[in-house]
């Protein structure tokens, strides 16, 4: 959107100034304020999950369970509205896997179903355990876990053996911590896991209560730590804020690859039309607590976020500057109508699926083979995110920004090598 100062008096003659059009650094300057505002609300959010966490642990109860889970849910929404920084800044890329991997073999963390199985070839680790398993071998060397701390999940279990299915910290392991595998398929019904998981003595159940407890804590205190970190690289002297800044082509570049690999190859393709064709609920991106309906919208907000050089912080706030829209407009004001009316579109389709889910038919029941009225308002979603990346497309061209090649998904690309 074009900035215009106007309705200046000199000698009692009006003048009207020309208009100024948004630089590219100004532009720049507000993708760096939204991140660190993103980022600064997300280890808040955490900050107050720890909160819950602590109080389930110290006084466990279906209360302090129940509110732990919503304080989960409640953290995911800035934190989802993030990942438009991924794919184009590699600060951030190199670190996503740390806070957010999934999907993961949660039998590394903790008891599962007898049908989850045991070692594959894939992984030794699969079922490990490791908070029944105080000691255990890894590479041919004997690990002491007996103490669970940060320093554990993130330097020795996280990715173990280098497999990626390997999650031992973020989101997705606290997750499961708090809501235990969703045996449900694609019929109703989340994780069950009961508060006496984490209760003391002989009302504790399924064993270990005490490792479980100080296993949850210490991925809260982890996440916490990351996110600070990232937030920080996103302040006014971080390293990511000059990363972009330091060459506004380059710069544009990463906001353009951000917004297009996200919508197309990550959310369109692998988070949402994979695990349609697989009818897989394995595949919905937060699988134990039936949260994904959130997890989509956050995503497509923060792409439309980014475009509109607009952020809602969680205290109520604003952060808005000149944006990617004020630049497209100035160089094809057509062009920039489509994008912004694409991304509406798009946020339509994904606020449809979580109007649907949280009414009572959850993500993963949409899944289901069959599930006609499901499959659609999926597919919904997904011709959105792919429609709206042809017009980033066109706007990679318009604006003279570097080539880009945005993240693929065979789901998209090459449907039949899903099934080969």
């Amino acid at each position: 959107m074009t900035r215009l100062f106007l309705s200046t008096t000199a000698l009692g003659l009006a003048l009207t100034l020309p208009a100024f059009a948004a630089t590219k650094s100004e532009v720049l300057a507000t993708y760096a304020d939204i991140a660190a505002a993103g980022f600064e609300d997300s280890a808040t959010a955490a900050r107050t999950l720890k909160e819950a966490v602590t109080a389930l642990t110290e006084n466990p109860s279906a209360d302090t369970l129940h509110a732990a889970r919503a304080a989960w849910i409640a953290a995911r929404v800035p934190y989802q509205q993030t990942e438009v920084y991924r794919f184009g800044n590699p600060i951030v890329d190199d670190w996503e896997g740390r806070v957010n991997a999934w999907p993961l073999d949660e039998g590394l963390i903790d008891y599962v179903d007898a049908t989850y199985g045991g070692a594959s070839d894939e992984n030794d680790l699969k079922a490990l355990n490791v908070i029944a398993n105080p000691k255990f071998t890894l590479s041919g060397k004997e690990i002491d876990a007996s103490d669970i701390t940060p320093e554990l999940l993130s330097d020795v279990l996280h990715e173990a053996d280098g497999v990626e299915a390997n999650v031992a910290t973020g989101y997705h392991a606290i997750e499961f911590l708090l809501w235990g595998q969703d045996l449900n398929g694609t019929g109703p019904g989340a994780g069950s896991r009961p508060w006496t998981d984490y209760a003391a003595g002989d009302d504790c159940t399924n064993a270990n209560c005490d490792r479980r407890a100080d296993y949850l804590t210490a991925a809260t205190d982890l996440l916490i730590s990351d996110l600070d970190w990232m937030a920080a690289q996103w302040a006014t002297d971080g390293d990511a804020r000059a990363a972009v800044t330091g060459d506004e082509t380059a710069g544009i570049s990463a906001i353009l690859t951000g917004m297009g690999s996200l919508s197309y190859g990550e959310q369109a393709g692998e988070r949402m039309r994979l695990g349609l064709m697989l009818n897989d609920p394995e595949e919905e991106h937060d699988c134990f607590s039936d949260n994904t309906h959130n997890s989509h919208y956050y995503d497509g907000l923060g792409i439309q976020n980014v475009y509109l050089g607009d952020y809602a912080r969680i205290d109520g706030s604003i952060v808005s500057g000149p944006s990617l829209a004020d630049l497209v407009n100035d160089t094809d004001a057509a062009l920039d109508a489509e994008m912004q009316a694409k991304l509406s579109a798009t946020m339509r389709a994904l606020g449809q699926i979580k109007t649907v889910a949280e009414a009572g038919t959850a993500y993963d029941q949409m899944l289901a083979r069959g599930n006609a009225a499901g499959e659609a308002l999926v597919m919904g979603g997904v011709n959105g995110l792919i429609d709206q990346t042809r017009t980033i497309e066109r706007i990679v061209t318009a604006l003279g920004a570097d080539a880009i090649a945005f993240e693929g998904s065979d789901s998209l690309d090459d449907p039949g090598a899903v099934f080969q």
